[in-house]
């Protein structure tokens, strides 16, 4: 009973993680004079101190656990560091719908070729099903999307812009692997999330300090970093490192496909993109996606119990 318990809570955290990060495009889409390397630089390194300073604790208890697996914390911090310069940068060439949703979309693919390949974990049918529907219906909400004045931005742009989107979804994919592999090998979640933030925090100084021209020229920008770097970067990634103790990291990446939702549904409620009714089935689709992610299948010692009570 409690492994279920826990099963639903990690699922629960995951699931709020990623409304919080739904709404970091349209956040960020209210800074246009500001590089996009910029605001995911400022950020995240606000975000990583954050989940520092509140996990010193935890941390000052891990951190030679954590150095003595030195190719995991570097794959992880730099992955953490690519991230939001890519995942901005996408949304800034290709619209916010769209540069959400392939930066998302993406991820779980490439967490379940990690887990397969090097952790060796075996690949549910469950998984694959969900995969297949919620990536039909992650492509019809990119179809979906009505023609906009975004859409006359030049196609190279647009194209490079969804390269970038699967660059961020390796990445995000390659640290939520590394996250989930430190604590498997006995570092917490709070260590394990703190700790590739904040040596990611490091490596984004140079980034930031080279495109930062605007970024404190007036109290919006100021105030959209800030936001995003406390609300959907601190508070998200605690939630998504906690979720991390309980579902492997191909699963969670699969349940974070919610995130493209909500940053569609702030898109046309609040910027004004549009949608077909071609693209709301793209959106009932990932729905089913994130339902079917919600059923634990039953061990194997479950089933074999059930066989033989059944004999």
């Amino acid at each position: 009973m409690e492994s279920h318990k826990g099963y639903f809570k990690g699922i629960l955290a995951i699931v709020i993680a990623s409304f919080l990060w739904g709404t970091t495009g349209l956040a960020a889409s209210y800074s246009e004079t500001v590089s996009p390397l910029a605001i995911g630089a400022l950020s995240s390194l606000i975000g990583g101190i954050l989940l520092v300073i509140t996990s010193r604790n935890k941390l000052l208890i891990d951190y030679k656990l954590m150095l003595q697996q030195p190719a995991l914390l570097l794959l992880g911090a730099i992955s953490v560091a690519i991230y939001p310069l890519a995942f901005y940068s996408s949304m800034r060439l290709s619209g916010i719908a769209i540069g959400t949703v392939v930066s998302i979309a993406s991820a779980p693919l490439f967490a379940a070729v990690l887990d397969r390949l090097i952790s060796k974990k075996y690949i549910s049918l469950q998984w694959f099903l969900s995969f297949i529907i919620g990536a039909i219906g992650i492509i019809l909400l990119v179809l979906g999307k009505e023609q906009s004045h975004l859409e006359a931005n030049n196609l190279h742009e647009e194209a490079f812009g969804a390269l970038l989107g699967c660059v961020a979804g390796l990445a995000y994919a390659s640290y939520s692997w590394v996250a989930k592999r430190l604590i498997e090998n006995g570092v917490h979640s709070r260590s394990s999330m703190s700790g590739l933030f904040g040596c990611a925090a490091l490596l984004l100084l140079p980034p930031l300090w080279f495109t930062g021209d605007n970024l404190f020229s007036n109290s919006t920008n100021i105030s959209i970093s800030l936001y995003i770097g406390i609300i959907p970067i601190f508070m998200g990634y605690l939630l998504f490192g906690f979720g991390l103790n309980f579902i492997d990291a191909s699963k969670a990446t699969l349940i974070t496909l919610i995130e493209p939702l909500i940053a569609t549904v702030l898109a046309v409620c609040i910027i004004g993109e549009k949608f077909k009714v071609i693209g709301w089935v793209g959106v009932c689709l990932v729905s089913l996606c994130l339902l079917i992610q919600t059923i634990k299948p039953p061990s194997l010692n479950t089933r074999r119990a059930e066989l033989v009570r059944s004999e």
